[in-house]
C-alpha cells in the first residue's frame, strides 16, 4: 500500500497532518525553493512577524477603501505577504531543522486567530460588505477553525485542507473578489422587490460571496462535527466494551488462580501432615506364662 504524499506525520507533534489542497503540491515546491534562498538573519519568528503584520495592513487596506477602492490593491498584495510569512515559517523551520513543535503549533495559530479576527474587521469597515455578515463570515470560520484544534487533540489528525481547499485557496479567492469589485464596482443585486416588504432585501457582489462563504463553511463544520462526534460515541462505546470483556476475563482468570492456589495449599498441607505424622504400631499379643 503506497503512503499518501500529503499526509506526513511528525513523531515530534504527535499528530498527523493532513494538506490535500488545489496547489498544495506547487505551494510545497515554492515554499521549498525560497526556505533554500532565504538569508541567515530570516528565522522562522521573522516571518511569523511578517505574517502578523500583513493582517494588520490587510485590515487597514479594507477599512481605507472607503476613501478609495484602490487600497483593494494593497490588500492583495498584503495577501500575498500574509501567504509568505505564514506558509514559510514552518518550512523554514523543517528546512534548517530547528523546530519547535510545541512552541510553533501554539504561536502560529495564535497569530492565525488574531489575523482572522482583523480581516474579517476590516472586510466589515469597508463599503463592500455589511458588518453584520462579516461578523457571521468570521464566526463560521473560527468555528471550523475551532473544530481542527479539538480534532487534533482528540484524534491526533491536524486537517487543514476542506474539499480540496485551504487557507491559500482562500487567499486566492480573496484576491480574486478585490479584483472583480475593483472593476465591476460591487454591483448591488435586489432580491424579493415584489413580495412583501419584510423580504426585500439589497445585496451586493461582496454580500452574496460572504454568504455563500459562511453557508458553506457552517455547513462544513455541523457536518464535520456531528460525524466526528458519532464516530467518537461509537469508538468508546467499543472500548468500554473491549475493557470490560478485558476486566472479566481477568477477574475469572484471578478467580481460577486462586482456586488452583487454594488447592495446591490444601495438598501441600496434607503431604506435610502426612509426613510428620508416625504410622500407627501394631497392639501387641498378650502372651500368658503358664506358671
Amino acid at each position: 500500500m503506497s503512503q499518501n504524499p500529503n499526509i506526513a506525520s511528525n513523531p515530534d507533534q504527535q499528530h498527523t497532518r493532513i494538506n490535500n489542497t488545489l496547489l498544495g503540491t506547487a505551494e510545497k515546491k515554492a515554499l521549498l525553493w525560497l526556505a533554500a534562498r532565504m538569508p541567515a538573519w530570516i528565522v522562522p519568528d521573522t516571518l511569523t512577524a511578517i505574517g502578523l503584520f500583513a493582517s494588520i495592513l490587510i485590515f487597514i487596506s479594507y477599512a481605507f477603501t472607503f476613501y478609495n477602492k484602490g487600497f483593494l490593491w494593497l490588500a492583495s498584495i498584503a495577501f500575498l505577504l500574509q501567504w509568505f510569512g505564514d506558509s514559510l515559517d514552518g518550512t523554514l523551520a523543517r528546512y534548517r531543522k530547528i523546530e519547535r513543535p510545541r512552541y510553533g503549533f501554539f504561536v502560529d495559530h495564535v497569530i492565525d486567530s488574531v489575523s482572522e479576527v482583523l480581516i474579517f474587521l476590516g472586510l466589515g469597515l469597508s463599503p463592500f460588505l455589511r458588518f453584520d455578515l462579516a461578523l457571521l463570515a468570521l464566526v463560521s470560520y473560527l468555528l471550523l477553525a475551532t473544530y481542527v484544534y479539538l480534532v487534533t487533540y482528540v484524534n491526533g489528525i491536524f486537517r487543514i485542507s476542506y474539499m480540496r481547499l485551504g487557507p491559500t485557496e482562500t487567499r486566492v479567492l480573496a484576491v480574486l473578489a478585490n479584483t472583480w469589485v475593483f472593476f465591476a464596482d460591487n454591483p448591488t443585486v435586489h432580491l424579493f422587490q415584489n413580495g412583501p416588504a419584510f423580504l426585500s432585501v439589497s445585496l451586493t457582489y461582496y454580500d452574496l460571496v460572504a454568504i455563500f462563504f459562511i453557508a458553506l463553511v457552517s455547513t462544513l463544520f455541523i457536518i464535520s462535527a456531528v460525524s466526528t462526534a458519532a464516530n467518537l460515541s461509537r469508538e468508546d462505546r467499543v472500548a468500554a466494551r473491549t475493557k470490560a470483556r478485558q476486566e472479566r476475563a481477568s477477574r475469572r482468570q484471578a478467580l481460577r488462580e486462586q482456586r488452583a492456589a487454594r488447592k495446591a495449599a490444601a495438598k501441600a498441607a496434607a503431604a506435610s501432615t502426612a509426613v510428620k505424622t508416625p504410622p500407627p504400631t501394631a497392639p501387641r499379643p498378650n502372651v500368658e506364662i503358664d506358671s
